[in-house]
């Protein structure tokens, strides 16, 4: 039963409630002379908004993304490089100001969890993107640090903004600094086009996948066919990637 009223309760909030108003607006049309043209345009948005909504379709398209790059069992480096992607200004933490968001956070969880392991260095690369965002490497060096990470394993690269500069300005540190296999840690569905950049800077990775969205096993039930909010951003990152990776890997 409380699957049947989540399923209907998709249907009045965004963006189930913008679905139902575009096919109303599609019969609208539909029974108005000289309106079958846009009755068509209204029935196909309300078809594709309604795809790019639902669980089933996020499962399918950002579940291949992530599945690009298997998690390795024993991954060989000598540093571990983490990317930033995104960080919240002026928010107490536990231990000071500013904290990583949902992403950045998972990656930092995972390159702990490497690091504990193997007790690589750390290579955090991020800048402060926005003058309302924080530094997204310093804020993960300072997490570390809380952590029990030494000072002296974590190297912070601050000055990029995009992930063509994460790689840039890291490529740049590795040399410096004689590291010559990184293992690269970031969310599964950035993984693609964050390798395609280091491999444009002449840096061979160990991709190391996390912060995945999806499972890698997914089941079709019945909530998965309503439409939410989160489905509709999960579909919307595969195709902002997909679009990045086209350009990094033809037009850069």
């Amino acid at each position: 039963m409380i699957y049947i009223l989540k399923f209907g309760a998709a249907w009045i909030l965004p963006p189930g409630i913008f679905i139902l108003v575009m096919m109303g607006l599609a019969v609208y049309f539909w029974k108005k002379r000289g309106l079958r043209r846009a009755a068509g345009a209204a029935a196909v948005t309300a078809l594709l908004l309604y795809l790019l909504s639902i669980g089933a379709v996020a499962d399918r398209l950002m579940g291949g993304l992530e599945r690009t790059y298997e998690v390795p069992e024993a991954p060989q480096g000598d540093v571990i490089v983490m990317l930033g992607g995104g960080a919240i200004a002026d928010v107490q933490d536990v231990d000071g100001v500013g904290m990583l968001a949902q992403s950045p956070s998972s990656r930092l969880l995972t390159t702990l969890r490497l690091y504990q392991r193997h007790h690589l260095p750390i290579l955090l690369s991020g800048g402060q993107v926005f003058s309302d965002t924080g530094s997204e490497a310093e804020i993960a060096r300072r997490v570390l640090l809380s952590l029990g990470v030494p000072d002296a394993m974590i190297y912070v690269e601050r000055l990029s903004l995009t992930t063509g500069q994460n790689a840039r300005y890291s490529a740049e540190i590795l040399r410096q600094e004689g590291f010559t296999h990184p293992i690269l840690v970031t969310s599964a569905f950035h993984l693609p086009r964050a390798v395609l950049n280091f491999e444009h800077e002449g840096i061979a990775v160990t991709p190391y996948p996390a912060d995945f969205w999806v499972s890698g096993n997914p089941q079709l039930y019945l909530i998965k066919f309503a439409p939410n909010a989160s489905a509709l951003l999960t579909n919307t990152v595969f195709l902002q990637e997909k679009l990045r990776i086209f350009v990094t890997r033809y037009l850069e």
